[in-house]
């Protein structure tokens, strides 16, 4: 018997319904759920994106959009919890109940500092001073491994990474101690030996504060290695649950057995050296004068040092590296969209130190998928108005039924129906809102795209489809990529080349299959042997 089984349900889920109201009519999300969570277990919640996992969880938060409608029943604590006011759910959400969201430059306030932000739950919560409140944001940025915590918690969200962005979330969601941690996707946004790490420390604490832990995330090695029980979710319902040992060594619905098959595959060979060089960046640094303190001279961060690569047409060049790595930093000073030293060169154009006026002409052949959608995507505009809107700056003479065409193609291509332009981003689940921000890109057909881990947010058959999708776009139109990504399954199937990059300086690159069969430094060895170690938790089902 399961050492949870005799346990008490802390969270118990019933007859969940979400519907949303949109322009073309009722969305029905969650379609009569029921999820039990007992004291001190890991409930794994896995699906593809739109399958209703992560809205489940915002509507027992009382945090869905103003759109949303929900009925049933979320008891917590003996009382249903479903609909109570806001200031009566306050006394539970953020104390008793606490979550991590799949987005964090979303969730952080870009005018407060990390120390601000991470004290003020433990203050209006915790009933902790401003002084004891920040010297416990010190000690939980420790916790979650972020570097140079004395200098990170003094910074602003935009000043850290992606993945130190979300490490900062889980130390805001674990200052006060919660029963329970809902954790969606904690780990989408960081790379595999961090994600061990994570996945470590969530464990230490669960087992020190007995917190229930429901995990829903779309990587099922992840929760093959870390769940209890496992809820597996398709069009808003649960089709199939189970011990973890059971649904990963016995599948019984079809669906199950597909997203464990899913995974992507392939490869690409190398472009021919005929080829032209599309671009080329010499000795590219980004320095960032960071506040030392009062009196104290600036520290000097060398987020990119001293990096240079080719890029020829058709090539795709995978950038891989652990978060804070600078290699999103590099993908952004490439494009010129910040200040760096160095010399680039596209399409025999040097464009470093361009101003924003020259780049613009340019722009439509540079394009950028960032690696967080909905901070990337208006939240005013409708999916068919973000997708169309650089049309409008590109092509001013389509008409607005060419735009719309064009905006239905696009949508088409990434897999989503052209009904779905009607409505608004945050209607979508993050994988549904990520093929979006990458069908507004495509939709100008540009030369070079720089993708800043673009598939991080997608469940893994999703992932198949995009890997697919960009390689088509690249055979049919020539198309020229950067792929900075974590993930090396899909780095490994879509890239021809790749360059590792630690501490903002590459070192080591070459041709993909001789970056993973013979890597030559220790660091690469350690990214391919994490990223092997999540594929065999997986295997072993």
């Amino acid at each position: 018997m399961n050492k949870t089984d005799t346990k008490a349900v802390v969270l118990d889920i019933a007859d969940l319904e979400v519907e949303f109201h949109t322009p073309t009519g009722p969305v029905h999300a969650v379609r009569g759920v029921n999820i039990q969570v007992k004291a001190g277990e890991t409930v794994g919640i896995v699906g593809e994106s739109g399958s209703g996992k992560s809205q489940t969880m915002m509507a027992a938060m009382g945090l869905l959009a103003s759109n949303g409608q929900t009925s049933g029943r979320v008891t917590f604590e003996d009382r249903n919890i479903l609909g109570l006011p806001i200031h009566k759910l306050n006394e539970v959400r953020g104390r008793k109940i606490t979550m991590i969201f799949q987005e964090p430059m979303t969730s952080l306030d870009p005018l407060y500092t990390i120390a601000r932000q991470l004290a003020e739950p433990m203050v209006v919560h915790g009933a902790l001073s401003w002084k004891a409140a920040k010297a416990k944001a010190l000690k939980l940025l420790e916790l979650v491994n972020i570097p140079d915590p004395e200098r990170k918690i003094r910074s602003y969200p935009y000043e850290l990474s992606g993945g130190q962005r979300q490490r900062v979330m889980i130390a805001m969601a674990l200052a006060n101690d919660p029963d329970v941690l809902i954790a969606d996707e904690p780990t989408t946004a960081l790379d595999v030996t961090t994600q061990a790490e994570i996945l470590e420390l969530l464990a230490d604490l669960q087992k020190r504060l007995g917190m229930a832990v429901i995990f829903i995330t779309h990587d099922l090695g992840i929760v093959r290695k870390i769940a209890d029980r496992v809820y597996v979710m398709k069009d808003g319902e649960v089709v199939e649950t189970g011990a973890t040992g059971t649904i990963f060594d016995r599948p019984e619905h079809p669906y199950t057995r597909m997203l464990l098959d899913a995974e992507p595959t392939g490869s690409k060979a190398p472009v021919v050296s005929s080829e032209p060089i599309l671009l080329e960046a010499q000795k590219i640094r980004v320095e960032f004068a960071l506040d030392s303190g009062f009196l104290a001279a600036p520290f000097v961060l060398k987020a990119v040092d001293d990096v240079s690569f080719s890029l020829r047409r058709g090539q795709t060049l995978g950038i891989v590296g652990e978060s804070g790595s600078g290699k999103s930093t590099l993908g952004r000073a490439i494009l010129n969209l910040l200040p760096a030293y160095g010399r680039v060169v596209f399409q025999g154009d040097v464009i470093s130190g361009k101003s924003r006026s020259a780049m613009r002409d340019l722009r439509r052949n540079m394009q950028l998928v960032f690696q967080d959608p909905f901070g990337s995507l208006s939240p005013r505009l409708t999916v068919g108005q973000i997708i169309s809107e650089g049309l409008l700056v590109h092509e001013p003479s389509l008409s607005a039924k060419d735009r719309d065409a064009r905006a239905c193609q696009a949508l088409e291509e990434v897999s989503l129906t052209p009904a779905m332009r009607n409505r608004y981003p945050h209607e979508f689940s993050g994988g549904q809102r990520q093929r979006i921000a990458i069908a507004r890109a495509m939709v100008l057909k540009p030369d070079l795209v720089v993708l800043d881990e673009p598939t991080s947010a997608l469940d893994r058959t999703v992932q198949k489809q995009i890997v697919d999708l960009l390689r088509d776009l690249q055979t049919a139109h020539g198309l020229t990529y950067l792929f900075i990504s974590h993930d090396l399954a899909v780095v490994r199937a879509i890239a021809d080349t790749v360059m590792v990059m630690q501490r903002g300086k590459v070192i080591e690159a070459g041709l993909t299959e001789d970056i993973f069969e013979t890597p030559q430094m220790d660091y690469t060895r350690e990214l391919i042997g994490a990223a092997l170690m999540g594929q065999q938790n997986l295997d072993a089902g």
